[in-house]
């Protein structure tokens, strides 16, 4: 039977799973929800609920002309800006709680150590900290992918062996901001490498912007950059790229130190 009363830790579970889910797939069929529920004795549609309350505190959603559902109460506003304030603190505790209702000693048993979606080197670590390292990558991977209804934000790419949550300023030089999804962007893993090693970039307006490397009249560069020079990418569902964010990138990351102009496309 349901409990009555939502507890900080089960919003906190609703929040983290609301995060990876497109808002689409927000609903009492689906099976994520569905197992979610189970673990927190209440139904799955109490749960579908809960996830559409919080979709009505996420801007994104709402300024998209959707409202989600109008219940939601100080708790659910509490535990939003709680993760807003330290993603990475409560990414590791809603895992830990989701871990202590499965009776789970490992709680990452289920999360692939060998994928190569990592911006960091494992050298010198514990499993556990691997372990943890995995779970936060886990988490922004599919909470970015599923902002961007896994699509490549520039060119449509739909296969997911080939996208990536690309971090807008790197892992390695903004803690606070690692697992923050508005750092996020869902990119093939060509323009994820090229936007990595500051050979593009977006302007104020979200529009590609190359740099002199790339610019040089080679029919490879031509087909694969040049024709998407000036092209604004496609926003995303939730979560949209921080504009302080992308200018640090632009700044601090871009090779050329100037950004010139881009045409309209």
């Amino acid at each position: 039977m349901s409990r009555k009363d939502w507890t900080p830790a089960d919003v906190k579970l609703a929040f983290h799973l609301y995060c990876q889910l497109p808002y689409g797939r927000l609903h009492r069929n689906n099976p994520e929800i569905i197992a979610l529920a189970n673990l927190m004795d209440r139904s799955a549609n109490s749960v579908a609920m809960k996830l559409c309350n919080l979709a009505s505190l996420d801007p994104a959603i709402t300024a998209s002309g959707r409202k989600g559902l109008t219940g939601a109460s100080k708790l659910d506003r509490a535990i939003w800006d709680e993760f807003h304030a330290d993603w990475e603190g409560l990414v590791l505790e809603s895992n830990q709680i989701r871990a202590e209702l499965e009776q789970a000693t490992d709680s990452a048993a289920a999360i692939d150590l060998t994928s190569e979606d990592t911006p960091t080197d494992f050298t010198g670590k514990t499993r556990s900290q691997i372990v943890q390292q995995r779970i936060k990558q886990s988490f922004f991977r599919r909470t970015v992918l599923s902002s961007y209804h896994n699509r490549c934000c520039i060119t449509g790419l739909a296969e997911p062996r080939l996208l990536i949550a690309s971090h807008i300023v790197p892992w390695s030089q903004d803690t606070a901001n690692r697992l923050n999804p508005s750092n996020g962007l869902c990119l093939s893993a060509l323009y994820d490498r090229a936007f990595d090693q500051g050979l593009m970039t977006l302007d104020e307006n979200w529009r590609v912007v190359l740099s002199q490397q790339l610019k040089q009249p080679e029919p490879a560069m031509q087909r694969y950059f040049q024709t998407v020079e000036g092209q604004k990418i496609v926003m995303p569902e939730r979560f949209s790229p921080d504009t302080a964010l992308m200018q640090k990138h632009r700044e601090t990351v871009f090779l050329d130190s100037t950004l010139a102009e881009v045409p309209p496309s």
